[in-house]
């Protein structure tokens, strides 16, 4: 049976020791300052944890002796000790615990989450030794300690991993980094472009927003490149183009040829499964107006030279020839009249639209239900 003593007071380096001895100690720890940085967009989260290290190192730890990392997967065993331990030779200690929320070590998740919620920790003993352990509370001052969270793999599918999720994303220092899209992944590149020295014109910007994806390490990456091959000059949608193909995307392809085609069903699934994931209205309005437009001006070329090739059309059309084979076969099973409907219709939203006239979005579905009845 678990026996219960009075509380006393302890140095931390004693704590290891007492273990041992299969004492089980309830540790008062005051209120570290707790950071939780996560979300889908690693390369941004991991730029912040970064600027976090230099900042406390630069103001609190030149010598970088009080920074610690762990893995949260192999050192669960070290991160009550690390988080209890005193700074050497300085004010404050940072502990950074890697992706920790990964871990099938739900012994060390289930201390995490009684020592945040309680701010006391109860660290973790083998099973078979609980029972005989003397229960200890001792009080040790770390709130001069920064603990700081750091996830960017897929979390645990535990009941105590969500829990612990659930608690750090509360905590007043929680940072989450969610993916960018349209207008502000157009920002984020106008603003590291300037950092590098450089400048993006609008169009090639647009251009990088709709083909580089949510990849933001390749991004990154490939602002340093464009920076450097422009030369202190503006970059221009042509040197983009030198270094990122044009992709198409198949749910704003597949949405178009569903307008037209008259399927409402699949027009409206597709419209919502964008924004479903986190498409906002200026940029879905965009994606397919371009989308229109590319259809539009290939029809127009095709109905005046039937027979010209698909490398000949992307040429002379300046578009990619991926871009040109699929959407192809589109063009030919839709009239020009019909497709000049559709990029009326659009002409129609974007003037509302810049007018207050009505809500971009119900015009989206005013759109997409016209056309497709």
């Amino acid at each position: 049976m678990l026996k219960i003593s009075k509380s006393i007071r302890m140095e931390p380096r004693i704590i290891s020791l007492i273990f041992h001895e299969y004492v089980l100690i309830s540790v008062k720890i005051g209120g570290p300052m707790i950071i939780y940085i996560y979300g889908e967009d690693t390369f941004r989260s991991r730029v912040y944890l970064k600027q976090q290290v230099e900042r406390f190192k630069k103001e609190r730890d030149p010598q970088g002796m009080n920074v610690v990392f762990l893995d949260g997967q192999k050192d669960g065993d070290r991160i009550w000790s690390e988080i209890l331990a005193t700074p050497f030779l300085a004010e404050k200690r940072m502990i950074i615990i890697q992706n920790v929320l990964s871990t099938k070590d739900t012994g060390t998740l289930e201390s995490l989450v009684e020592g945040i919620k309680n701010r006391e920790i109860l660290p973790i003993l083998p099973p078979q030794n609980r029972a005989s352990a003397i229960a200890t509370r001792v009080t040790i001052g770390t709130e001069n300690n920064v603990v700081i969270f750091y996830q960017s793999e897929p979390l645990g599918k535990t009941k105590i991993c969500a829990e612990l999720a659930k608690i750090l994303a509360k905590e007043k220092w929680a940072m989450q980094f969610e993916n960018l899209i349209g207008p502000k992944l157009a920002v984020w590149i106008k603003e590291e472009a300037a950092k590098r020295g450089g400048a993006v014109e609008t169009v090639a910007i647009n251009y990088l927003c709709q083909n580089v994806g949510q990849d933001m390490w390749y991004l990154n990456s490939l602002l340093d490149q464009l920076v450097a091959y422009s030369d202190k000059k503006e970059t221009t949608l042509a040197d983009v183009q030198l270094f990122l193909e044009e992709k198409v995307d198949d749910n704003i392809f597949n949405m178009a040829d569903a307008v037209v085609s008259g399927n409402r069903k699949l027009a409206f699934k597709l419209v919502q499964e964008q924004r479903r994931l986190g498409g906002e209205e200026g940029y879905l309005f965009g994606m397919i107006a371009r989308q229109f437009r590319i259809l539009l001006t290939m029809r127009d070329l095709f109905n005046r030279q039937e027979n010209i090739s698909s490398d000949q059309m992307a040429k002379m059309l300046g578009l990619h020839p991926f871009v040109v084979k699929k959407s192809l076969p589109l063009i030919k099973r839709h009239s020009l009249d019909k497709l000049k409907q559709a990029y009326d219709g659009l002409l129609d939203i974007d003037i509302k639209t810049k007018t207050g006239q009505a809500d971009q979005s119900l015009l989206i579905d005013l759109f997409v239900g016209k056309l497709s009845s």
